[in-house]
């Protein structure tokens, strides 16, 4: 008699990472993703407050493991961090999560399944679902980078797109491939270390594949009204905090050897642009204003890690 097959998603452990994390939506992130794979991992960076750590004893409870960080220690290094505990239980793929990402059902059984028929034709570093995002119900494309502009690819069902980047979270990623790529970059700390991480991971020979059938809902910063005279007009904001890193980091990666120069050449415009727009017509403009400043300086300056306190 023959051994009985594995079942779709024992050998992924989700690695969450949280901060400040809102009990009743992660509560719904793990509730989706548990059935579908082997281990549910949390990797908490300081979040305080009774609340919080009352609802990790629960999920410890339920058979989740639960990482707490004395400080920040950024997603990079949580993520690595979660792959080296995954690596030591013995697990094959770490699916990469953040605290406000619903999976879709199946979506990690699709997921696998697409990645071993792909590398079978060739190195794969990673595969990502299609996301929507939870309060416009807007699809996200994939993206090839290009210059002037990248190219927005949709696809359609049963179809893999063959990217240049995948955001972090929703991420199947098998170790072997982590590995050989290298981790996380830490010193980028939050923003674009899924752009670093998959530009060399192409640089290196692999590719990166967006899986049009697993589906994820996502959020990417909040909904604001661009002034007060046009309240129903909204753009996506960031904190002053994330602007910090998201100025700074784009700086970093232009110099950067793996990453493409048709990148820093397209994104330079979107960098000046969003500094303007931001500066401009989105409150607290002083806030905005000294916090991609400082980014930039400290970008120009090669500094990395936390943002420090000035």
């Amino acid at each position: 008699m023959s051994a009985p097959a594995p079942t779709a998603g024992a050998d992924v452990c989700a690695a969450i990472v949280t901060y400040h994390p809102q009990i009743d939506l992660l509560r719904e992130v793990v509730a989706a993703v548990r059935p579908q794979v082997g281990r549910v991992l949390i990797f908490d960076n300081a979040s305080p407050g009774a609340d919080v750590a009352a609802f990790f004893d629960e999920l410890r409870a339920q058979g989740a493991q639960v990482l707490r960080s004395e400080r920040n220690v950024g997603l990079g290094s949580a993520i690595n961090a979660a792959a080296r505990l995954a690596r030591e239980a013995g697990f094959a793929q770490i699916l990469l999560m953040d605290q406000d990402s619903l999976v879709g059902a199946d979506m990690v059984a699709v997921l696998q399944r697409w990645l071993r028929e792909l590398r079978a034709q060739g190195p794969v570093a990673a595969v990502g679902p299609q996301f929507r995002d939870q309060r416009t119900g807007a699809v996200a494309p994939f993206v090839r980078i290009a210059f002037p502009m990248n190219r927005k690819l949709f696809g359609g069902p049963g179809q893999a797109v063959d990217c240049d980047f995948l955001i972090t979270s929703g991420t199947l990623l098998p170790l072997d491939a982590l590995d050989a790529v290298g981790g996380m970059d830490e010193g980028l700390f939050i923003d674009n270390v899924d752009i670093e991480w998959s530009s060399r991971a192409k640089y290196r020979g692999y590719k990166l594949y967006g899986i049009c059938d697993a589906h994820m809902q996502h959020r990417i910063g909040d909904l604001v009204p661009i002034t007060r005279l046009l309240p129903t007009y909204k753009h996506v904001v960031h904190s002053p905090t994330r602007l910090y890193y998201m100025m700074r980091n784009r700086v970093l990666l232009y110099r950067r050897a793996e990453v493409p120069g048709r990148w820093a050449a397209q994104d330079l415009p979107r960098l000046v642009l969003k500094f303007v727009g931001t500066a401009v017509f989105l409150a607290p403009r002083l806030g905005y204003l000294r916090a991609m400043l400082s980014g930039l300086r400290d970008g120009i300056a090669g500094r990395m890690g936390p943002m420090p306190q000035r």
